[in-house]
C-alpha cells in the first residue's frame, strides 16, 4: 500500500491550541496509540499531568505503542505522565487508575472516555463474545471510569470557583473541569431514533450511543456542580495505524480510505480546545461558558476557533475526503 508522508501543522491550528493546562490533571482510557494517544500528548504540550489506564504493556504484534511508550512520548511533549495497566472492564483497574492518579498528581481535573472497541459485522453472524466486549468497554467502561472520578471532578470544580471569586462564580471562564467522551451524536428523527445507523451495525451503533448518552445524562447531573460533559467525534476518516491495518486488507479500496482520511492532530486540537475552555455557549443570563452537554465534531470545534481551512490536516489534500460514520 501506499505510504503517506504527514505534512507540517496546520499555522490556522495554533489557535486550537492556546490554551494552557499547566497542573492540571487528566485520566485517559486507552490512549497508547491513535487518537487518545495524539490528545494526550497534546494535552502534555500545553503543561498537563496525563495518566493513562490502558492494557499495552507489552508490543503488539502489528500495532505499534504501548501505554509505557505513550508516557514517554507524554514527558517529551513537556508533561508529567502516569502509566497505569488495567482493563477499563474491571472495576479493580479503574479504581487502582483513579487513586493512583490522585496519589500521584493531587487530584484529577478531566477525564476522557478514549478506549473503545468495534465490530461493524451484522446481527446475525455477530459473535455475541464480541457484543459483550464492545458494550463492556465502549458503554460500561465510559459509565464506571467517570462515575468513579466524578468525587474528584467536584472536588476540582469546586476549587476552580473558590479560585474565580464571586464574579467567577456568576460567569466563569477559561479552563472548567470536564468529562470528554470520543463518541457520535444522536442521530434523531422527529421524536425518535433515526434508524440508519442502528440498521447499519446495530451493535456496535447501540454501544457507541450508550457511551454518547452518558453525556447527555452526566452534564445534566453534574451542571450544578459545575461540571461540563461533552462528547467530540471526527468529521471524517482518521489516520490511525489501526484503521491503516485494516485498509490493508482492503486492496485499493483500502489505500481510497487512506487517502481520504485527516490526520489525528485535527482531532488532538479539537479536544484541546473543548478541554481548555475556549468553546463556549451563551447561558440564560447571557454571559458566556464553557460548553457543556454538546455532541461536536472536531471541524464545529474548530470552526468555532475561526478556522475555516482544514487542509493541512488531510493525509491527501488532493483526494476527496471520506466522512466517518453516525453523520
Amino acid at each position: 500500500m501506499t505510504q503517506f508522508t504527514s505534512p507540517d501543522p496546520a499555522p490556522a491550528a495554533e489557535a486550537a491550541r492556546a490554551g494552557e493546562l499547566t497542573g492540571r490533571t487528566v485520566l485517559i482510557s486507552g490512549g497508547s496509540r491513535g487518537i487518545g494517544h495524539a490528545i494526550a500528548v497534546a494535552l502534555a504540550g500545553r503543561g498537563a499531568n496525563v495518566a493513562l489506564l490502558a492494557k499495552t504493556d507489552t508490543p503488539h504484534p502489528k500495532l505499534a505503542g504501548t501505554v509505557h511508550t505513550a508516557v514517554e512520548d507524554i514527558r517529551a511533549a513537556g508533561g508529567q505522565g502516569l502509566a497505569v495497566v488495567g482493563d477499563v472492564r474491571r472495576d479493580e483497574d479503574v479504581l487502582s487508575a483513579v487513586d493512583q492518579t490522585v496519589e500521584t498528581f493531587g487530584g484529577i481535573d478531566i477525564v476522557i472516555n478514549n478506549a473503545s472497541a468495534i465490530d461493524l459485522s451484522p446481527t446475525e453472524v455477530l459473535d455475541m463474545k464480541r457484543y459483550d466486549l464492545m458494550h463492556d468497554i465502549n458503554v460500561r467502561g465510559t459509565f464506571l471510569l467517570s462515575k468513579t472520578a466524578v468525587p474528584h471532578l467536584r472536588t476540582s470544580a469546586a476549587k476552580h470557583r473558590a479560585s474565580q471569586g464571586d464574579a467567577g462564580a456568576a460567569a466563569p471562564t477559561g479552563f472548567t473541569p470536564q468529562i470528554l467522551t470520543l463518541s457520535p451524536p444522536l442521530a434523531l428523527s422527529g421524536s425518535g431514533l433515526d434508524p440508519v445507523w442502528l440498521g447499519r451495525h446495530l451493535a456496535y451503533t447501540m454501544s457507541k450511543y450508550g457511551m454518547s448518552m452518558t453525556t447527555v445524562g452526566l452534564a445534566a447531573e453534574l451542571e450544578p456542580d459545575g461540571v461540563a460533559v461533552n462528547s467530540l467525534w471526527p468529521a471524517t476518516y482518521i489516520d490511525t495505524a489501526a484503521i491503516r491495518n485494516l485498509a490493508a486488507l482492503a486492496g485499493e479500496q483500502g489505500e481510497t480510505m487512506i487517502r481520504g482520511a485527516r490526520r489525528v492532530d485535527i482531532v488532538a486540537d479539537a479536544a484541546l480546545a473543548l478541554l481548555s475552555g475556549q468553546v463556549t455557549s451563551p447561558a440564560p443570563d447571557g454571559t458566556l461558558r464553557p460548553i457543556s452537554g454538546a455532541f461536536l465534531t472536531d471541524e464545529q470545534v474548530l470552526r468555532q476557533l475561526g478556522i475555516e481551512d482544514f487542509t493541512d490536516y488531510a493525509v491527501d489534500p488532493e483526494s476527496e475526503l471520506i466522512p466517518d460514520a453516525f453523520l
